[in-house]
């Protein structure tokens, strides 16, 4: 029953890796959406009030409207397939027709996000772009050609044809996004003199084009629209990192109703990307107290089903995205405020006063104005990023390297060394999708903050039931009589094929769990800056696994076999003792279980002890069923010797 779980669930991963996958690996996409930007930009160039007032840049316009068209057509069958095909289609006859450049401009920009929204391709940068390191490549790699105002007058675009594009013409830069010019920077213009950079670094591809993004709108312009930004509260909350990268300063103009205030704001983000992640921290704390509001508002309406729905959403659509960078920079508060939304939504169910409930959320009020003045701050130290890479990974993977050692240690001991590529492929085959994972959750899809707690969960329910039932087999082959009389009798014909697979399965469970954690905190911390030192201190943890490691196979290797086994099914025992209890506390903050907290109950977050009656419960539970297994194991050998083989 247990593998046929771990079948299932890997199936269900194969399944959502394979999908997303599919959908982010169509390589004509953002060629395709390249061109339709170009012609939403460019076109205004080759027609003016009807009539072709450029014939070179007509033919190309033509000619992109058709490629676009073509592959559009080629990618494969989905729902907005045929939207997609119909918009190309009615671009190429408008541009056929010589429509007016606005019109044509809003036709190519609707079809480039329609086919982005159906075939994903990378939107978003992992951090904010550095734009010192953007103006460093500029001038190695572009002022050549493009001038070093970028006026495109540069000495080496003497003669070309086209000649160097002027990045100072506002009217043109206007109509250009960051993701816009990052995509010309990956991919080079064909028919052009500009080629491909996509041999750089990604994070410095994304710098040249902020700083390239910046240039035609002067420095001096900077401090107005950091002002305008810190007056206007909802201008600003609408300005996060996605409109940084993919809002046009034409679209900032309407939306603000001046194009002189849009310029000083694009002036002041482009050079300073940052604040637009600043603003998407407060805006996620800022949706938690909207939600919470709206909680007490349905509660005090006696509707606490309704509350406990909103506290929830406040915790999972709010908070917990922030989450990891919180614990990687003030892991205190991160436990105080998750604690307190926790009382907030067992106050519902518990049914509490009004008013009682009422003091809670504005206790949550302040605590999430301290969260706002440590995630206020623009970076992290590098210190900070060094320790938390360190204890993340080093906490994360202690559990997983613990099981792994277990039972490579047990298959040394049986001398079934054969069965060992099964728990190399199960960690190994764990950490490639966790690098799946760490993509898919960078530039594909959204990894929820239900996905995440249900994720961990269930995978850790599951690998403790597992090791429950191993950790008793283990404990009873601790009598040596027992261990030789199984291995005579028994171990020969059970470790097949089939136990091969389970192995592979309980491996992959275990460490993909931890490997999973691990990925959403590096990506919270990856985000504020400092990657030498998020690198440093991944290593640094690796090269402390790989020490505890090698400690353990070399004196696993010296112990008697009895004392081996007794001191592994501990050891399991301890481990699934501590899953358990971060299954509970993650299944209830996914609101699959209510909670009862244990006030003033001890909380030790590396041991899965949290204090709150199921979490402390499930946990004796286990303890007690492990006991109670353990004795019957051995209670005669000739007992223990029948034990059946995991």
């Amino acid at each position: 029953m247990t593998l046929r779980l771990i079948v299932l669930l890997l199936a269900g991963l194969i399944s959502l890796l394979h999908s997303n996958l599919a959908a982010a690996s169509e390589k004509s996409v953002p060629t395709t959406w390249r061109l339709l930007d170009y012609i939403a930009v460019d076109y205004r160039e080759a027609v003016r009030d009807g009539e072709v007032i450029n014939e070179m840049e007509y033919a190309e316009m033509k000619e992109f409207s058709a490629t676009a068209a073509e592959t559009i057509g080629a990618l494969p069958a989905k729902a907005e397939s045929e939207p997609l095909e119909q918009g190309a289609l009615a671009l190429q006859e408008a541009i056929q027709a010589k429509a007016a450049p606005e019109q044509i401009a809003d036709q190519a920009r609707a079809l480039a996000t329609l086919l982005v929204k159906a075939y994903p391709i990378p939107l978003l940068p992992t951090q904010a772009p550095n734009y010192e390191r953007g103006k460093a490549l500029y001038a190695q790699l572009c002022a050549n050609c493009h001038g070093p105002t970028g006026a495109g007058d540069g000495p080496a675009g003497v003669g070309l044809d086209p000649p160097p594009i002027d990045f100072t013409d506002r009217a043109r830069a206007d109509e250009r996004s960051v993701f816009a010019l990052y995509q010309v920077i990956d991919q080079g213009l064909e028919g052009t003199s500009m080629v491909s950079y996509a041999g750089l670094p990604v994070e410095e591809r994304w710098a040249l084009a902020t700083y390239v993004g910046a240039m035609a709108y002067p420095e001096v312009e900077a401090d107005a629209g950091k002002a305008q930004l810190e007056r206007e509260a909802a201008l600003r909350s609408t300005l996060n990192f996605d409109a940084y990268v993919s809002m046009t300063p034409a679209t900032l103009a309407s939306t603000v109703g001046s194009s002189d205030q849009a310029a000083a704001i694009v002036a002041y983000l482009r050079r300073h990307p940052e604040a637009t992640q600043a603003q998407d921290l407060e805006s996620a704390l800022a949706t938690s107290r909207q939600l919470l509001q709206q909680a007490m508002g349905a509660y005090r309406l006696g509707q606490p089903g309704q509350a406990k729905d909103l506290a929830l959403s406040a915790y999972l659509d709010g908070f917990e995205p922030v989450e990891p960078l919180l614990a990687a920079r003030d892991n205190a508060l991160m436990v105080k405020i998750e604690g307190a939304m926790a009382r907030v939504r067992s106050g519902i169910a518990a049914n509490v006063a009004a008013d009682e409930l009422q003091g809670q959320v504005d206790a949550l009020d302040g605590l999430f104005a301290e969260a706002e003045q440590v995630l206020g701050q623009n970076q992290t130290s590098a210190v900070a990023s060094f320790v938390a890479a360190f204890t993340i990974l080093l906490r994360e993977g202690l559990e997983a390297l613990l099981i792994v050692i277990a039972m490579i240690a047990l298959l040394r001991k049986a001398e079934r060394t054969e069965m060992l590529p099964w728990v190399h492929a199960g960690w190994m085959s764990a950490l490639g999708a966790g690098v799946i994972t760490w993509v898919l959750a960078t530039w594909v899809i959204s990894i929820s903050g239900a996905s995440r707690e249900l994720s961990e969960g269930f995978g850790s329910l599951l690998a403790a039931v597992v090791l429950v039932w191993v950790g008793i087999w283990m404990h009873g082959k601790s009598h040596a009589e027992n261990w030789q009389r199984y291995v005579r009798e028994k171990l020969g014909h059970a470790l097949s094929r089939k136990s091969g697979f389970f192995l592979l399965g309980l491996i992959f469970v275990v460490v993909y769990r931890e490997v999973f954690e691990t990925i959403l905190f590096y990506a919270a911390i990856w985000s504020q800056g400092n990657a030498s030192s998020v690198i440093a201190g991944g290593v640094s943890a690796s090269i402390v696994l790989v020490v505890i490691a090698w400690l353990m196979m070399r004196y696993s290797q010296r112990l008697p076999i009895g004392q081996f086994f007794r001191y592994s099914a501990l050891l399991i025992a301890v481990l699934a003792v501590v899953l358990i209890g971060k299954a509970v506390s993650a299944l209830q903050e996914a609101g699959y279980l209510p909670i009862s907290w244990l006030e003033g109950g001890p909380r030790v977050e590396l041991l899965g002890l949290y204090p709150t009656i199921e979490g402390i419960g499930a946990q004796i539970l286990i303890a007690v069923i492990l006991a109670v297994g353990f004795w019957f194991a051995q209670r005669t050998p000739s007992r223990g010797a029948g034990t059946a083989a995991p």
